[in-house]
């Protein structure tokens, strides 16, 4: 809930490739100029908008409309009027080059989320008792899945509304990871619990689904442990370009791995006692002869 306020509030911070403009990052050879300094000596440039961002100890990044090669080397001057330094990267983006990247991106999404749940429900297919197949992935796995994309668009929501953080390109190759890996946590809690239907058969279905819970949860959070370490090296040690893709990773996969034990299978015992308020897997009885 939280995360959709925010979302609605403070709404998402696009970067370059979504909104076209000219970015231009500097290295000052002595000490980086203060903001102030720089927008002054910027002032009479036709700049539009302009946004200025610190990026480690001497590095600068300016964000400003779309501009032609003279106004370029004109910034340029002015900048070396403040220091000396040299110009690391120049990227211009034309406005509906970055609409159609940013309706690309929220396709490339809905295309992804619509297969995950296609497939869920394909392979549970022959699953009809006390949850119907359909349920475990338009419903179970879908709630989950949103649980764990909202929450990471929240709150980045909130780091570009305080922080100035920005989404691109690399955020939604983030997102998709993030529905990956979700998708994949839930499928073997999923699957177990299709398993113990069987090999328990006469339990309640709420044993049945805490039963494989149990049994996957020392497998889910060695598998997160692992991978959120690596994250966690790539937002400590990377640059500043993959720092926000990396964030997105830790914050998604960690919540991936609660909703597969906390949201998923919770989601269908509610189901089940929706349906009928005691349910009981019977075994099937032979007559002897």
């Amino acid at each position: 809930m939280v995360s959709i306020v925010s979302l609605a509030v403070f709404r998402l911070q696009f970067g370059l490739e979504f909104t076209g403009g000219s970015l231009l990052e500097m290295t000052f050879t002595q000490e980086r100029p203060p903001s102030e300094n720089i927008r002054e000596a910027l002032k009479e440039t036709e700049l539009g908008a302009l946004t200025i961002q610190a990026a480690g100890d001497k590095n600068v990044v300016l964000r400003f409309k779309n501009v032609d090669e003279p106004t370029h080397q004109k910034v340029l001057e002015k900048l070396k009027t403040l220091g000396e330094g040299e110009e690391q990267r120049f990227t211009t983006i034309g406005p509906v080059i970055g609409e159609e990247l940013r309706r690309t991106g929220v396709t490339a999404v809905g295309l992804g989320l619509l297969a995950i749940l296609l497939y869920i429900a394909w392979a549970f297919r022959k699953v009809s008792r006390p949850v119907p197949s359909w349920q475990y992935g338009f419903i179970a796995a879908a709630v989950a899945m949103f649980h764990d994309v909202v929450i990471p668009l929240g709150a980045f929501s909130l780091l570009g509304k305080f922080r100035g953080e920005e989404i691109g390109v690399p955020f939604i190759a983030a997102l998709l990871t993030i529905l990956g890996f979700s998708v994949h946590d839930t499928i073997v809690v999923f699957d177990r619990t299709r398993e113990n239907l069987r090999r328990y058969a006469g339990e309640e279905f709420s044993h049945i689904v805490h039963r494989s819970t149990n049994q996957t949860i020392g497998r889910s959070l060695a598998t997160s442990f692992t991978v959120l370490t690596t994250i966690a090296a790539m937002y400590v040690l990377g640059g500043e370009t993959i720092r926000s893709f990396a964030l997105a990773l830790f914050i998604g996969i960690a919540l991936g791995t609660y909703s597969s034990i906390f949201v998923a299978s919770p989601l269908l015992v509610e189901f089940q006692k929706m349906r009928m308020p005691k349910f009981r897997i019977s075994r099937p009885r032979f007559r002897r002869r």
